[in-house]
């Protein structure tokens, strides 16, 4: 008989805005090697602005602590706090209380970044005593204090695909636009929590991945707060150079004039800055490199790291197996081109641990 899975969940507390957290060794030091016997583990992060990046990237980085937060340093150059965001109006949020808007962070910079630089809510890492799984925190410290984070660790030895399905979802005629996939009236929850239900998954994942006819679209999860998905990311989407020419004070030297030459100063700012980055990691030849040359092509699937895919954690509870999320986390489809006949098609599949 096999082991079966197991799953803790750990609070964690940032010490900067930007910190880079290696839940792996905080595991060990805190419970000893529990996960040795196992062969991967699933990481979950219950927050919109810290995340974990692809086991491939991070093994390119050599699992570097310092390497890691100078890629993420990167976008936050690209997205600098209090630069203007709408979502950053907090009197524009209807859906604060007085209370919550005297405490509110404005962290815009940190979405945008965490969408843009490819962190994800949910991965899974293959365990390798020199492999580190890296908690990705943006915005962890800010103008009211320290936040305290979650995040869950599951680790098992086998999966396998128990079923799935095809959704189509609408979209609207605009060519930049995003759906709140967790909204009720898509239908997708409605669905995932019924297939977990009825074969019982006690332990595992749903993965829903756009189909592969499906272009100019990505997946992501965060905050489907309207101002900053369908105003400062659709700025982005729209013309990335531009709105750094229009927001990226630290970047741009000269902003009057950056709005008349945005591409001559962006640019040039851009590779100083990516140059710093690369010096500190130490890479050469990199996806970082080429991300520059895309970035100046200007279309934003060029330029945004946006997945095809998003992964949520399944777990039980007293109630019986649901999905595991944060309070303010949804999946989100963004597209920057107009859809065929209006829709995108999904494929979601369950995933069983043991």
């Amino acid at each position: 008989m096999g082991i079966s899975p197991t799953e803790i969940t750990l609070v964690l507390e940032p010490s900067d805005r930007l910190d880079v957290i290696d839940v792996s060794q905080r595991i060990r030091e805190e419970l000893g090697d529990i996960f040795a016997k196992y062969h991967r583990t699933l990481y979950c992060s219950h927050h919109t602005t810290a995340g974990y990046l692809d086991q491939s990237l991070c093994s390119r980085l050599g699992y570097s602590r310092d390497r890691l937060g100078s890629i993420l340093h990167l976008f936050q150059q690209i997205f600098p706090p209090n630069a203007n965001y709408e979502h950053d109006k907090l009197h524009l949020r209807n859906e604060l209380s007085d209370e919550q808007r005297r405490t509110e962070p404005k962290n815009a910079d940190s979405h945008l970044a965490f969408i843009s630089s490819g962190l994800r809510n949910c991965v899974t890492y293959t365990n390798d005593p020199a492999a580190s799984a890296h908690f990705i925190d943006l915005d962890g410290v800010h103008e009211h204090g320290v936040r305290q984070r979650r995040t869950t660790a599951l680790a098992y030895n086998r999966e396998e695909r128990i079923d799935g399905f095809e959704l189509s979802v609408p979209v609207s005629r605009h060519p930049v636009d995003s759906v709140n996939l967790r909204d009720p009236d898509v239908g997708l929850f409605d669905r995932i929590d019924q297939m977990v239900r009825t074969h019982g998954v006690e332990k595992g994942r749903i993965d829903v991945s756009l189909d592969s006819k499906e272009t100019l679209s990505g997946l992501t999860v965060n905050e489907y707060e309207t101002l900053l998905l369908r105003h400062d990311l659709a700025e982005v989407l729209k013309d990335p150079m531009r709105f750094m020419a229009r927001q990226g004070r630290s970047l741009v030297k000269d902003p009057r004039r950056a709005l008349s030459k945005t591409r001559d100063y962006v640019s040039y700012d851009l590779v100083r800055v990516l140059n710093e980055v690369l010096d500190a990691t130490g890479i050469s030849e990199s996806r970082f490199e080429h991300l520059i040359a895309r970035f100046m092509a200007r279309p934003a699937q060029k330029f945004l790291r946006m997945k095809r895919s998003v992964s949520l954690l399944v777990s039980e509870s007293g109630e019986g197996s649901s999905i595991v999320q944060g309070t303010y986390q949804s999946p989100v489809l963004v597209q920057w081109g107009r859809a065929t006949n209006l829709a995108r098609m999904l494929h979601v599949d369950l995933i069983g641990f043991s």
